[in-house]
């Protein structure tokens, strides 16, 4: 089916200015690794079948800390009618082999705009958090409290999943996640267990499949028609693969379904040093 080129332009934009969030907050996940390591992913985005973006994700690991880049940018089809480019940056400590996040920094530009989230944390507690340019106030944005910024975690980091094994328990948890902007929640559940055989894909062998669901807290618009979607979205999905022998997991696939079709993100190649 043919994608209308207003609806890519639309779509291109406002991934890169939601680069965090569901869609594709959504990008690694891991377990407690035994040695240093270095690994890179890649991956395509595609709207409908059509691409639309390309995902390279650098993870390292030194045993004590670990740091995950990830860079975007629009491709294929949605070049044609919008440029745009994607950072994210997540810096933190391993504790008993989870992730948790003392600094990220999101950075956009799409269109020669550009834009920058940034916070920083310890002990799960935010300290401090930047928006460039500030935001606008709105009455219906729904303001964020200190209270709500303990005990949470950036959106790259809190789906660096510890598991010893494709189980179900890699599933079946809460992420607590702030953006710099918005506090949400995802609430996973196990689906079942699969395996992917596509030999376009970077991976061939058993995964785990998630169940998300987006829940708001604060920081998001009360009338905001994307966030009333989202929360009763129940087409969210995540595949989860082994970092080869690492320890790790890394989501394999990643699906949203959105009122311009299905957005998904699929790991196309593996590298780990």
């Amino acid at each position: 089916m043919a994608i209308n080129v207003l609806t890519v332009k639309r779509f291109s934009k406002r991934i890169f200015s939601n680069l965090t969030g569901a869609s594709v907050a959504l990008f690694c996940a891991s377990t407690l690794a035994a040695n240093a390591f270095d690994a890179t992913a890649n991956y395509v985005v595609t709207l409908r079948g059509v691409n639309i973006a390309q995902v390279a994700v650098d993870f390292d690991n030194n045993g004590q800390n670990y740091a995950v880049d990830i860079d975007g940018v629009v491709s294929g089809l949605a070049s044609l009618v919008a440029a745009g480019t994607a950072n994210l940056d997540s810096k933190g400590s391993l504790n008993g082999g989870d992730l948790q996040a003392e600094q990220f920094q999101l950075a956009t530009e799409a269109n020669n705009e550009l834009f920058k989230v940034q916070f920083r944390a310890q002990g799960a507690k935010v300290n401090s958090f930047q928006v460039i340019p500030e935001l606008t106030d709105n009455v219906n944005r729904v303001p964020v409290k200190q209270s709500q910024l303990t005990n949470i975690n950036d959106p790259v980091a809190a789906f660096l999943i510890k598991a010893d094994s494709l189980s179900p328990a890699i599933c079946n948890r809460q992420m607590r996640i702030f953006t710099g902007i918005e506090r949400f929640d995802i609430n996973m559940s196990f689906a079942e267990n699969q395996t992917a055989t596509s030999q376009r894909t970077g991976y061939q062998g058993p995964v785990v499949l998630c169940k998300l669901k987006y829940n708001p807290v604060s920081g998001h618009f009360s009338d905001s028609a994307s966030t009333t979607y989202m929360k009763n979205n129940q087409r969210f999905l995540m595949w989860f693969a082994p970092l080869k022998d690492t320890g790790y997991v890394i989501p394999y696939r990643v699906l949203v379904g959105t009122a311009f079709g299905d957005l998904s993100m699929v790991l196309t190649r593996l590298s780990v040093q």
